[in-house]
């Protein structure tokens, strides 16, 4: 399938995959563990995405990019190992810079995994071996943006903090039953019970009814805070 209207400027530039002769854009250009057919199917389908949010034809893409139709076809397909020079009038004709063509490849994905029983302890003052409040990380920036974690409660007694923050406040009890407080009223949670409030009210444990308890609560801050880990 070809386009008459649309020509290759050099048709020594493009090569099929698994030609052993070309310097592809995977060699020249990415030092990458996949091989250079998974970086011609991320790129094609970068290509594909891209013509088809402009609302544009393969047709009329091939011509603005000055390739053929049927090697564009097999660009989008991962058949095909552009060079940089077919990648710069590809970007070109898609209106984005040429690494927009390789966005999402060889990207580090931040992960934070913590195992059971492993979490930060965060101490407070009114803590003590009755209480274990256990931070469950936080992904690498300069703003948290989610702070997990997890209460646990084994004693009765003592006095609770309220809290106030930004943004909202996610809670799920694992274990045991409470009377949790918020904007002076109390609200009772048993197994299983979650609740969503706004951290700008005070609200925080009140009265523990069957112990232990133990619950995770998920704040989410809003994106311009910047927070250290506390209780909740």
């Amino acid at each position: 399938m070809t386009n008459s209207g649309a020509t290759n400027p050099d048709p020594q530039e493009d090569a099929d995959i698994g030609d052993p002769e070309s310097l592809s854009f995977a060699e020249a250009a990415i030092e990458s563990p996949l091989t250079t057919a998974e970086l011609c199917r991320v790129v094609g389908s970068r290509v594909r995405e891209l013509r088809q949010a402009l609302n544009m034809t393969m047709s009329a893409f091939a011509t603005g990019a000055g390739i053929s139709l049927g090697m564009l076809s097999k660009i989008e397909h991962g058949q095909s190992a552009p060079s940089l020079s077919t990648l710069a009038r590809l970007a070109a004709t898609a209106k984005v810079p040429v690494t927009a063509l390789f966005r999402g490849l060889d990207e580090e994905h931040d992960l934070v995994i913590v195992r059971a029983g492993e979490g930060h302890e965060i101490h407070h003052d009114r803590g003590g071996p009755d209480r274990l409040y256990q931070d469950l990380g936080t992904l690498r920036g300069p703003n948290r943006i989610i702070e997990p974690m997890i209460t646990t409660i084994t004693e009765p007694g003592g006095v609770f903090p309220l809290y106030q923050h930004p943004g909202v406040e996610f809670l799920h009890v694992l274990e045991g039953s409470l009377n949790y407080g918020y904007g002076g009223k109390a609200y009772l949670l048993n197994t299983g019970d979650t609740m969503q409030i706004h951290g700008e009210v005070a609200h925080g444990p009140v009265e523990l009814v069957e112990l232990p308890v133990r619950f995770i609560s998920i704040k989410v801050y809003p994106a311009s805070e910047s927070r250290g880990a506390g209780g909740g």
